[in-house]
């Protein structure tokens, strides 16, 4: 008698990411209580297991859900609020006096939705979030089942979430109590960025970091001027002083990174620190490009992610991902840099890599979570076809994602969001639209 399991999910292509280069035709994955069992050809899959629900996609593209690992979710609702400018001008003249009247626990629950919403329906199953209110970030993950990296902020000065480094990290550590037995969301420190963080938080950060075992998110050489400024103010690169102080390791994840040169990268290396290509938002922000070829060279892991939708302005990883691939072609002066295979890492592994979720998420393997999408290929755009891990990379976009899974549940049904409703959420961003440009 064949063993009774879960699911069982037919498609016509598979890509696993593990073993690497490998896109595997007329297979099958077995799920059971949340987890991968096997993947196997599918006659032998059918032979194997009865299965409570079995779905059949002929001409999709089963493969790991994305991951998105850097981000600010609430801000959708300042999507569009503040274009065509430059960071320091964007931040200082637009954002945070935006922020500043309207984040609430309200609003971040609101946009945090909505973007929740946003990024399943394209196919990502986990988010990294830094922002105001995590709590609420982290109960709006739970609460649809998506898997999320919450970096509480800490900055120098007051904001709508604490009233300073004091304050946000006592806030913090008993958020990383709250969520340490959870399946789904785990607790990060985000210290905003070098010029915003002074070295004793950073040391402090550093300890508890430690005696926690959770990560570190921090912006990071995003622009020259940031660079600049900080060499004028120190006489160190802000890479080196955070390689002083300690804060560097394999726990770390660095993001935008726009600013690297050669004694950067060997930093880079020696410590095992992540780097978190936001390659849309540095583009539209003009502030530089992550010599992610090099850095791939260099053996250093390189994730993807959006930034926030106020600078992106999406959270489309399928174009993330064609972006940062094109990208670095052009920067490299190497058609063969970042192919699609690394690609597709970058956009799933290496973002599990550096979340420290890789024994969980990130490919499909048996023991792994079940958390995985379909990509329909039938659409004229995308005839015909000769490589299904290259269309992915340069032919596919979010509206093609049928079907998702977190865990091995079902939240997005041939395109349909499940326990999401998309009318309710336009409805909601509509409101706060209004709100912000009447004031």
């Amino acid at each position: 008698m064949t063993p009774m399991i879960d699911t069982l999910i037919f498609a016509r292509w598979i890509v696993p990411i593990r073993p690497a280069h490998t896109c595997l035709e007329h297979h099958a994955l077995a799920i059971h209580q949340g987890r991968i069992v096997d993947l196997l050809p599918a006659d032998l899959a059918r032979e194997s297991y009865t299965a409570t629900q079995v779905i059949e996609r002929p001409q999709g593209v089963l493969m790991p859900g994305l991951i998105n690992a850097h981000g600010h979710a609430a801000m959708t609702l300042f999507r569009g609020l503040a274009d065509d400018l430059p960071l320091m001008d964007w931040l200082n003249h637009h954002i945070w006096p935006a922020e500043g009247r309207w984040v609430s626990e309200s609003f971040v629950r609101a946009g945090t939705r909505l973007a929740v919403a946003e990024m399943l329906r394209g196919g990502t199953t986990t988010f990294s979030d830094m922002y105001f209110y995590p709590e609420v970030v982290a109960d709006v993950a739970a609460s649809v089942s998506m898997r999320c990296q919450t970096a509480f902020p800490v900055l120098d000065f007051p904001t709508p979430w604490g009233a300073g480094p004091d304050d946000y990290l006592r806030k913090g550590l008993a958020l990383i109590d709250e969520y340490r037995g959870s399946q789904l969301v785990s607790i990060a420190f985000g210290p905003h960025a070098p010029y915003t963080v002074s070295d004793d938080p950073l040391r402090r950060i550093v300890t508890l970091a430690e005696q926690t075992g959770r990560p570190i998110q921090i912006h990071l050489h995003e622009t020259a001027f940031e660079v600049e400024s900080a060499l004028q103010q120190t006489g160190l690169r802000p890479l080196v002083r955070l390689h002083q102080l300690g804060l560097l390791g394999p726990q770390t994840q660095c993001v935008h990174m726009t600013q690297l040169n050669t004694s950067d990268i060997e930093i880079l290396t020696q410590t095992n620190a992540h780097v978190v290509h936001c390659p849309q938002s540095n583009l539209k922000l003009a502030s530089g490009f992550c010599p992610i070829h090099k850095l791939q060279q260099a053996g250093v892991n390189v994730a993807l992610g959006t930034d926030g939708a106020a600078s992106n302005n999406d959270l489309d990883l399928w174009d993330e991902m064609r972006t940062a691939a094109l990208l670095a072609k052009a920067v490299a002066g190497d058609a063969q840099a970042t192919p699609a295979f690394y690609a597709l890492e970058m956009a799933t592994l290496n973002g599990a890599k550096a979340l420290g979720l890789e024994d969980q998420t990130g490919s499909l393997e048996p023991g792994k979570f079940a958390d995985c999408i379909v990509v329909d290929l039938s659409a004229l755009h995308a005839q015909p076809l000769y490589q299904a891990p290259s269309h992915l990379v340069y032919a596919t976009h979010a509206h093609q994602v049928s079907d998702v899974w977190v865990q091995g549940k079902r939240l997005l049904c041939e395109g349909i969001l499940q326990g999401l409703s998309s009318e309710a959420l336009i409805e909601e961003a509509c409101h706060w639209a209004e709100k912000i440009r009447q004031s």
